[in-house]
């Protein structure tokens, strides 16, 4: 983002103080949202560091100033101590402070203090009474170490003013970051030491990995991210490996698949799903109605002969059922594999895994010897994983019949042959490398989804709540992830992107997870009920192209 920065200052003739006022501005849009009547009246105090981070925040005082407030603004040490754009703001505000209150009988309603220690923090903390809005403008991207001292103390007073609110039961004051909560490392997903804990941030241009990434993106509240004048040029150009999902990427695709005048079945594709078992029937039955409901043409749902009565009870009417061979205990049998291959060879897309169970040799033959004599996208999840656990280094993805995996934090253990949690703390940085090794698309499914590309990027999924761990949802993510890749091979053919198609569909199973959540709360809601509300996610992405 620094490069960015000075690129933009460089390149396109923009000075750095317009990019800090454009933050200000934003930041102020941001706060002002959350005032329908104004903010008129209302008290702001904004803590200041001596760097960019504080000089945004005395921009951003000036700004909310203009708008009505009355505006404290609190620099920690000297604004001589501070240097280039953030000290030519902190004169700023110090002059029309200082002039202001020199020349009005009346409060100008704009302060200017500075904090050289934790005594005069002790005073000014003291007198912290009834601001409506607190803005934490303390440090920004540069912090690698915990907060020390003075700066520790306001985190403090930060968390006990959240305690009182929330004993209150009140809505006020809100607390803002910009750019970052101080206290964590940008860099980072897990937090380095105490942070603030805000309402509201507004990070600028384009988001830090601690923006996104759990536990450190927990401490951000709500993300709004502000395009402050840098060229979009400049992010397509940078050399970033990690990115964040955005609905208008899944907008694109949605609009790339859209349902023509003309559409039928077969150019939607086909989903063949393996799954299943005796005495595991409804995974099989989520997985085959989530990829009818995603928008595949055809779905069959193939599971053992025992279990298929279950099954197919429970499926929607319009998925096509078929019954294999079964071992023993009621798991498909390596008998079964001819008629699966020759299935699979009328289908677009294959998903296996959910409920087939992994206890039994013949099964986890089964599920490597189709893996090894696809010629069409696999997706793998559940007892898939767990048949070819730990990942057989030889097994690799294809251009034209990709492998896409979907695990969660203990099947990735698994595939990972280890059982230390520890080896999952860097997520992003297994998911890469993990996908980059064995050329495959994989989804890392929990607090935030990864998906990872053969070639090592890595990308963030915003959608989905906690109401989505419970069981089943991931038998609904496969079926959704299934279901898209067939209208894209089927739709789009040679130009069909799996990777595109698997971000898509993490986005709207997640999205639809939000609805459903809104609908019935996270702690009632289930997997049918995410698969019910696919339809509202895509609507709410393209209603043109959904709309007759």
């Amino acid at each position: 983002m620094r490069e960015v920065d000075r690129l933009t200052v460089e390149r396109f003739a923009t000075p750095s103080l317009l990019l800090m006022e454009s933050a200000a501005h934003a930041s102020a849009r941001a706060i002002a949202a959350h005032f329908p009547s104004g903010l008129q009246g209302e008290r702001v105090q904004i803590l200041c560091g001596r760097g960019n981070n504080g000089g945004d925040g005395a921009a951003l005082g000036r700004a909310l100033w203009t708008l009505g407030a009355h505006v404290d603004i609190v620099l920690f040490g000297r604004a001589e101590e501070s240097k280039g754009d953030a000290r030519a703001n902190f004169e700023i505000v110090r002059c029309l402070s200082s002039f202001a209150s020199g020349t009005s009988e009346r409060p100008s309603g704009l302060s200017y203090v500075e904090c050289r220690g934790a005594a005069e923090w002790e005073e000014v903390a003291r007198g912290a009474r009834g601001y409506a809005v607190i803005v934490d403008a303390l440090f920004g991207t540069g912090l690698t170490r915990p907060l020390e001292g003075v700066f520790r103390q306001v985190v403090e007073h930060l968390s006990l003013v959240r305690e009182a609110r929330r004993h209150a039961r009140a809505a006020l004051p809100l607390v803002v970051s910009l750019d970052l909560p101080s206290g964590l490392n940008a860099d980072a997903a897990e937090p380095i030491g105490e942070a603030v804990r805000a309402d509201l941030t507004v990070t600028f241009t384009a988001p830090k990995p601690a923006n996104v990434l759990p536990p450190a993106s927990h401490f951000n509240g709500r993300l709004i991210v502000a395009h402050i004048g840098s060229p979009d040029s400049l992010l397509d150009h940078s050399p970033s490996r990690l990115f964040l999902t955005e609905g208008v990427d899944v907008r694109a695709w949605l609009e790339k698949t859209r349902y023509g005048a003309d559409s039928y079945k077969y150019m939607h594709g086909h989903v063949l799903v393996l799954a299943g078992s005796r005495n595991y029937t409804g995974a099989a039955v989520l997985c085959a109605n989530a990829a009818m409901r995603s928008g595949a043409g055809l779905v069959t749902a193939g599971a053992p002969v025992s279990a298929l009565p279950s099954v197919a009870a429970r499926l929607m009417p319009e998925v096509i059922t078929a019954a294999f061979s079964e071992t023993p205990s009621g798991a498909l049998s390596f008998d079964a594999l001819a008629r699966i291959s020759e299935l699979a060879a009328r289908a677009t897309v294959v998903a296996i895994g959910p409920g087939l169970t992994s206890d039994h040799e013949e099964t986890r033959k089964l599920v490597r010897e189709f893996v090894e004599r696809r010629h069409a996208p696999v997706v793998l999840d559940a007892d898939a994983l767990n048949a070819l656990a730990a990942w057989p280094s030889e097994l690799r993805g294809t251009r034209r019949a990709p492998l896409i995996l979907t695990p969660h934090a203990g099947e990735m253990l698994r595939l990972l042959g280890t059982d230390d949690r520890a080896a999952l703390q860097d997520r992003v940085r297994v998911a890469s490398e993990f996908a980059q090794a064995h050329e495959l698309i994989l989804v890392l499914k929990g607090t935030r989804t990864l998906v990872a590309a053969p070639d090592g990027r890595v990308f963030i999924n915003p959608t989905g709540n906690a109401g989505l761990g419970r069981g089943g949802s991931g038998d609904t993510l496969t079926g959704v992830v299934a279901g898209f890749l067939a209208q894209a091979f089927a739709a789009l053919k040679d130009d069909a992107d799996a990777l595109e198609a698997t971000i898509a569909a993490v986005y709207v199973c997640g999205l639809a997870g939000d609805l459903a959540a809104r609908e019935r709360g996270m702690r009632t809601m289930v997997a049918t009920d995410v698969a019910a509300h696919l339809s509202d996610a895509m609507m709410k992405l393209d209603e043109e192209g959904e709309r007759p």
